[in-house]
């Protein structure tokens, strides 16, 4: 069981999910930031005491949803995904002490997430 544990977490932090995994940090607008910082605040709590059959629930249903041709998440539908996700990064960094600098990338990249990227995203697979 914590063999799969350390498998799941290392395919978590180690598949690139953006477009280049050595990318510098893209800046928010403002109105961004204080939307993730708000839905972090209020989520932090829960997502530290997911599990991970929570958090792999929360991930591919964002993937799923991210992914449907059919779908555009809202602005905070999008931020609450990729917050989320990022939070639960914090929970691995005490989990696994030995990855906390890679966590803490994975958090940033994570928190970097555009949503006018993912807009952009969504319009080329219109085509």
């Amino acid at each position: 069981m914590r063999r799969l544990l350390k498998l799941i977490l290392f395919l978590f932090l180690i598949i690139p999910i953006s477009n280049s995994m050595y990318a510098q940090s893209k800046k928010l607008s403002i109105d961004d930031q204080l939307l993730q910082d708000s839905i972090y605040k209020s989520n932090k709590k829960k997502v530290l005491n997911f599990s991970m059959k929570e958090f792999d629930a929360l991930f591919f249903e964002y993937f799923k949803r991210k992914n449907d041709a059919d779908i555009i998440l809202t602005k905070t539908e999008f931020y609450n995904y990729t917050v989320q996700i990022a939070t639960f990064s914090d929970r691995l960094a005490k989990l696994y002490p030995e990855q906390k600098e890679v966590a803490a990338k994975n958090k940033e990249q994570w928190l970097s997430e555009s949503y006018e990227e993912y807009l952009q995203f969504k319009a080329s697979q219109k085509k």
